[in-house]
């Protein structure tokens, strides 16, 4: 198989407004571009759908994945209708209510900001010249949720990728003053760093802080060949239209948004090397350096000239918060929470199916329906057997496609009385071709890898390895929310390894993420495998069994990037 597609198969993750909450475009990788038009389904048989449990995750399905759901885009009233069913679904199940003043809901309170077409500009000034990049075509402005009017005139300071990781030898900012100037940089983080720390340190979040803490007052992000590989610029142009989010603070402000930074663009590949011109080294020979970690930062010739508008307005989502409370008073305070997302991204332009048929519906029915009905038969399984010792809760969130935000919300708000001691999450499982395994994600970074592990064994599934772990998915999801909260997680994937001949799941999964990911296909037409969705449904309850039940509490392993960076002390 081709490894370009075969790798497509973990990019699962990937928030479509990624560009929007985590700006630079080589920070995380996405599925290839669909084909023109869409693709038709395979010709697949509807697979048999015999058990109870398949069928009531199917029924889950129908509903949320519904036209009348517009896509369940954050802040709709298609996602508000999803809301509501889940918390009736949450009612019927036995769950108590458990989210604010003792409702089924959380709410989230966002800001959206959308960028304006008028008034973008990104202006080179070197050598007495002036060097007016083309909007759209050779530059994208940011939206700036801090001010509706943005410019900004000062130096530049080439950054490489940002990347300041002592413990690892490398430093992109030694020898520079970035302060009062504007910092230019690659996305992603040197090949060298093992898979965990490279996603660590590619993130944009970290490469902010970073040039904030050294005075930077602008950020511009220069796309490589290879970023537009994974994301095209047509792309990226296409969704510049659409607002993003952030989460927003009791003062009606937008959390973590730098607002130092007062103006940011992304630059094409096509026009990288305008930035660099005058030096002895193209854009393309700059990145190969910075990715092998040879590459030092240094000042760029003259000043650059950023100018953008936003439309910045306040939105309410929220979350969907039902428990189950745990059968023992001295652990019922300790929850585990089990979390999918809710949200997908609404409406957008019409595609015409191989019928001739044009809808412009996402409805979204494997990202997330199918991950959210699997919640709900999880919830339901538990229930209905022993009651854990400690508490369990389950979370249908919103805004996971704007950026985590309503992951990022209840992990450091949770509406739950008392301690949150581990994730179990559940996002886009490409269940389109029956297995017999499951991929669990993050199950080395904590002592719910051997929960997991006995989990398997006793349900009588195959646990496979990450076939990528240098694309850390990890960091992609929800999980990672309740990961930054220091709470350890785990995320468990559909399987690779075929339950007949004739189906290949990779292929199933790498057709479905070419043609459908974030397409009007991903419907409930989809040869949708419910008895694997089903037994994941089983594991997942098994895992939280297990830990609700466990004398201690979840810990991170001795050692591990993400239980030093973000846990915390065990409880005396």
């Amino acid at each position: 198989m081709n490894p370009r597609l075969t790798a497509a198969l973990v990019l699962l993750c990937l928030p479509l407004a990624a560009c929007q909450r985590d700006p630079a475009p080589a920070d995380a990788a996405q599925p290839p571009a669909p084909a023109e038009g869409a693709a038709a389904t395979p010709a697949t048989p509807p697979p048999p759908n015999e058990t109870p449990a398949g069928q009531r995750i199917e029924a889950d399905v129908r509903a949320l994945a519904d036209d009348a759901m517009e896509g369940r885009r954050t802040g709709t009233p298609g996602f508000d209708r999803a809301a509501e069913y889940v918390a009736k679904r949450f009612g019927e199940t036995g769950l108590a209510p458990a989210g604010d003043d003792g409702s089924w809901f959380q709410a989230v309170p966002l800001l959206q900001a959308t960028v304006q077409p008028e008034g973008a500009r990104l202006e080179i000034v070197r050598n007495g010249a002036t060097i007016a990049l083309e909007p759209r075509k050779q530059f994208l402005p940011l939206a700036n949720f801090n001010a509706a009017e943005a410019a900004l005139d000062a130096p530049a300071v080439f950054v490489g990728q940002a990347v300041h990781a002592p413990d690892l030898g490398h430093d992109d900012f030694a020898g520079l003053d970035l302060d009062g100037r504007i910092a230019v940089m690659f996305g992603g983080a040197p090949a060298r760093f093992e898979a965990t720390q490279r996603a660590f340190h590619a993130s944009t979040r970290e490469k902010l802080r970073n040039v904030v803490e050294r005075g930077a007052v602008g950020v511009v992000y220069v796309n490589t060949a290879d970023d537009e590989v994974r994301n095209p610029w047509a792309r990226s142009v296409q969704n510049a239209s659409q607002p993003s989010m952030r989460l927003r603070g009791e003062d009606g402000g937008a959390i973590d948004t730098w607002p130092q930074l007062r103006a940011s663009a992304v630059v094409s590949a096509t026009a990288a090397d305008e930035l660099f011109a005058g030096g002895d080294r193209s854009a393309a020979q700059l990145f190969e350096a910075a990715r092998a970690g040879q590459l030092r930062g240094f000042p760029l010739p003259g000043t650059l000239r950023l100018a953008a508008r936003t439309r910045i307005e306040p939105l309410a989502s929220r979350n969907v918060v039902g428990r189950l409370p745990g059968a023992d008073p001295a652990l019922a305070g300790e929850h585990v929470v089990y979390t999918a997302h809710l949200d997908h991204i609404g409406t957008g332009e019409p595609v015409t199916d191989a019928q001739g048929r044009e809808d412009r519906i996402r409805n979204g029915a494997i990202d997330n329906a199918l991950g959210v009905a699997i919640l709900l038969e999880a919830a339901r399984e538990l229930e209905a057997g022993p009651r854990p010792k400690r508490s369990m809760a389950f979370v249908a969130l919103t805004a996971e496609e704007q950026g985590l935000l309503g992951a990022e919300w209840f992990a450091n708000r949770p509406s739950v009385d008392g301690d949150v001691v581990a994730n179990i999450n559940m996002d886009m499982p490409m269940l389109t071709a029956p297995t017999t395994d499951v991929v669990p994600i993050g199950v080395d970074h904590s002592s719910l890898g051997a929960v997991l592990d006995t989990a398997a064994a006793e349900i009588g599934v195959t646990l496979s390895p990450d076939p990528f772990p240098e694309e850390t998915v990890f960091v992609r999801s929800d999980q990672y929310a309740f990961v930054r909260a220091g709470i350890p997680a785990v995320y468990l994937m559909g399987g690779v390894v075929g339950a007949n001949p004739d189906q290949d799941p990779q292929v199933a999964a790498t057709w479905f993420l070419r043609n459908c990911y974030h397409q009007p296909c991903d419907q409930v037409d989809l040869p949708i495998q419910y008895g694997d969705a089903a037994r994941l449904a089983t594991l997942n309850a098994r895992i939280g069994r297990i830990t609700g039940d466990a004398a201690q509490r979840p810990r991170w392993n001795d050692g591990d990037f993400f239980g030093e960076r973000f846990g915390k002390p065990d409880p005396q």
